[in-house]
């Protein structure tokens, strides 16, 4: 199929037995190749059109390593990932040579225009060609989500999934194995799923919702371009072969840390802390406040509470809370477990912000430590 470019790509048309009989004949279909079906099988170095008698319906890609010099990409990507280029390396190169690999949602925000992040995409697109899908928030939303069979990158520009279940969805589709694929007319079933995600969004506080202790996301805002090249997608599709070539051969800075390969501590950044800030509850915000407030007032370097403590001075402080949503803020948001019942010293807030020292009494606790609310906070600064 011809594209407006010049180039062209490969597409599967259906044509019935009649139509190839009067274009070629009955004898012709005896020259036509059969297959007990298709199946997907994702390799970019070692491609496979035929795998034991079903037609792979992963595309090849025609782009032929060579070496050679990439100057624009280079500049380019140094752009994109800053002070994480080799990690930015990494990520095209296991793109490239372990397609299957569980990957990180990659995640670019900027408020400011002209910043590169849509190029990125087409850059994507360049690399993978038929491989990399574009879709739409609400192409995402949609039940019938066949197109994304077989795809390695599921790209989403101008993103807004800040729903909770878009939230849910798009987290658990980023590991899984396999999910089941919804065609209109036809009935759902299950297929394997390889897809990554990248997304891009002008909005730099909830693009997407993201919970403290996630580690599914690498988020990275992007400045403005410098220079402004209308040829740079023509000029990087020229180095391709020679980018290509570097890819092959280059060793991978990082080693496999997590099932998203890359250790969470390496993507760390503050364009992810602004986000999740931004994303937490009033009631886990206060009570970030309440723990930093008795920790400096009597010098602790570590605090212990129960449930019942937290609810009831959040209600001094003016916040409405149940004894499970706490509970929830302490087990699923920091990863904080209960010790066995334990006596320790109990301390208040009191309705002038006074600390005060209760009497000691036993009962469950939690413990968090300088270290951990250090970290707490860390997600709650920005620029």
């Amino acid at each position: 199929m011809p594209l407006s470019n010049g180039r062209s790509i490969e597409t599967l048309i259906p044509w019935n037995a009649e139509t190839l009989r009067q274009d070629f004949g009955k004898d012709y279909f005896a020259k036509i190749p059969k297959y007990d079906g298709f199946c997907t099988v994702p390799n970019h170095t070692n491609y496979c059109r035929e795998i034991h008698g079903f037609l792979n319906r992963y595309e090849p890609i025609s782009t032929v390593p060579v070496e050679g010099e990439f100057p624009n990409i280079r500049k380019f990507l140094a752009h994109i990932f800053g002070e994480q280029i080799e990690l930015g390396y990494d990520y095209l190169q296991l793109l490239y040579l372990r397609p299957q690999q569980r990957l990180p949602i990659l995640l670019l925000v900027s408020q400011e225009r002209n910043t590169g992040k849509t190029t990125f995409l087409n850059f994507l697109k360049l690399i993978f060609e038929g491989n990399v899908t574009f879709n739409t928030n609400e192409d995402f939303r949609s039940q019938f989500n066949d197109d994304w069979t077989g795809k390695l990158l599921v790209c989403v520009d101008e993103v807004l999934l800040n729903r909770r279940e878009d939230s849910e969805r798009i987290k658990n589709l980023s590991t899984a194995h396999s999910y089941k694929a919804e065609a209109k007319g036809r009935d759902r079933r299950e297929v394997e799923f390889f897809g990554k995600f990248v997304l891009c969004s002008n909005n730099e506080r909830n693009p997407v919702l993201i919970e403290a202790g996630e580690t599914r996301y690498w988020v990275r805002r992007v400045p403005p371009l410098t220079q402004d090249n209308q040829n740079l997608l023509a000029d990087m599709r020229r180095e391709l072969p020679g980018f290509l070539f570097f890819l092959f051969h280059r060793e991978l800075s990082t080693r496999e840390e997590s099932r998203m390969w890359f250790a969470p501590r390496l993507l760390a950044t503050e364009a992810l802390r602004r986000i999740i800030h931004y994303n937490r509850s009033k009631a886990e915000a206060e009570i970030i406040a309440i723990i930093r407030d008795i920790m400096d007032a009597e010098g602790l370097e570590q605090y212990r509470f129960d449930i019942s403590d937290m609810v009831n001075m959040l209600e001094i402080r003016g916040i409405r809370s149940d004894h499970p949503s706490v509970r929830r803020i302490l087990t699923e948001n920091w990863r904080l477990l209960p010790a066995p019942p334990t006596y320790y010293t109990r301390y208040a807030i009191t309705y002038n912000g006074e600390v005060i020292r209760q009497d000691s009494k036993t009962a469950r606790v939690y413990t968090v430590t300088r270290v951990v609310l250090d970290e707490l906070l860390k997600c709650g600064t920005s620029q």
